[in-house]
């Protein structure tokens, strides 16, 4: 093996290594994500009950209190497709890592011994390699436009939130407590908008893979 190759085979593991560490986070902000998809259910049917003790001065706020039930349950969805487009990445790293330590030692044993056969599996090898970069380059791909999918959706149930807040002000004798309900799905809205934002700015997405 040269130095070149050396290095190069150093550097692309090193790059995994770092993937690896980035789709760890990514696994996280989607975890922290569900949670508050969560609380946002339990807000709405906590708001739906709210409106409807409110009479029809808040019907309104109810119908738009029963989307964001439905926000919270899609939201849901789509972060389990983005958890398991992540296990996909993970494996996929998992095993490119696997391939170049092993691509490695079939290298040194070539350059020890010009076993055609020896040469034969590492030419074998360097292809599965090229295979596996393909996939998690797709898997890559896939889990971005999902991010942007998630993200336009948290788009929609600020908007939402944002009705809700005005909705609340022909609540009435409600409309304080309304108000407060409102303000509360615009700030968990916000703070999910925000978690996705800053995965969609993720380096695993952003980084040169020259």
């Amino acid at each position: 093996m040269t130095t070149d190759s050396l290095m190069m085979d150093e550097a692309s593991s090193v790059l995994a290594g770092v993937d690896l560490l980035r789709i760890v986070r990514i696994n996280e902000e989607i975890k922290r994500v569900v949670g508050v998809s969560f609380k946002i259910n339990i807000m709405a049917l906590n708001a739906i009950f709210l409106a409807k003790r409110a009479g029809t001065a808040a019907r309104g706020f109810g119908v738009l209190s029963n989307e964001l039930r439905v926000f919270s349950q899609d939201l849901r969805t789509s972060m389990e497709a983005l958890t398991g487009l992540i296990y996909g990445c993970v494996n996929a790293v998992s095993v490119g890592l696997q391939d170049m330590r092993y691509a490695r030692l079939l290298d040194e044993a070539s350059a020890l011994a010009s076993d055609a056969s020896v040469l034969a599996v590492l030419r074998r090898r360097q292809a599965q390699n090229a295979v596996h970069a393909a996939t998690l380059s797709s898997l890559r791909g896939k889990l971005k436009r999902a991010l942007e999918d998630a993200f336009q959706l948290v788009e929609l149930g600020g908007v939402l939130a944002k009705s809700a807040k005005i909705e609340a002000a022909y609540g009435q004798a409600f409309a304080g407590a309304l108000a407060q309900v409102s303000g509360e799905f615009d700030h968990v809205v916000e703070e999910i908008r925000d978690s996705l934002e800053s995965l969609r700015r993720s380096a695993f997405f952003t980084a040169n893979r020259g």
